[in-house]
């Protein structure tokens, strides 16, 4: 039990799936779905903060080396061209929205990101994408209970 709670946990706040996989991660290997649901959002919300703090306190400190501002440049590039016109045109319910919906690479760190490029005020960036994050949540949690039922009808 505590091995399923913590590996979903990690899952959920890593950036390769984010809650996306740690929630039916857990829910397959057998938390209740409340519990893989609470696990997978809590670690998902940390994100924000703990991302908005890395890149306070090392984005201008690494600056310096090209790798890292080639690479910066790069991704500040593409996450304008994905989510930027509609982010900018629609703020807080661009961003929520755009969290909000399950998909790969619209989860907390591409929206932080979007956030911390869109000088977004944090407050508002933290709510907008807790509340996006909620849903998608309540969307994995549900799509991965009735489909883990479904599969044990079989």
């Amino acid at each position: 039990m505590i091995a399923e709670v913590v590996q979903t946990f990690l899952i959920s706040l890593s950036p390769f799936g984010e809650s996306r996989v740690g929630i039916p991660f857990g829910i397959v290997s057998g938390l209740h779905p409340l519990w893989a649901l609470g696990i997978g959002l809590f670690a998902n919300i940390l994100v924000f903060p703990l991302f908005m703090f890395l890149l306070d306190k090392f984005n201008v400190k690494l600056w310096r080396f090209k790798f890292y501002k080639e690479k910066s440049i790069k991704i500040a590039q593409r996450s304008k061209r994905g989510v930027g016109q509609k982010i900018q045109k629609y703020g807080f319910w661009g961003l929520m929205i755009f969290v909000m919906i399950p998909l790969p690479v619209t989860g907390a760190y591409a929206a932080s990101i979007a956030a911390y490029i869109f000088k977004l005020k944090r407050k508002h960036a933290f709510i907008a994408i807790s509340i996006g994050l909620a849903i998608s949540c309540g969307i994995m949690a549900t799509g991965a209970y009735f489909g883990k039922m479904g599969i044990e009808q079989i």
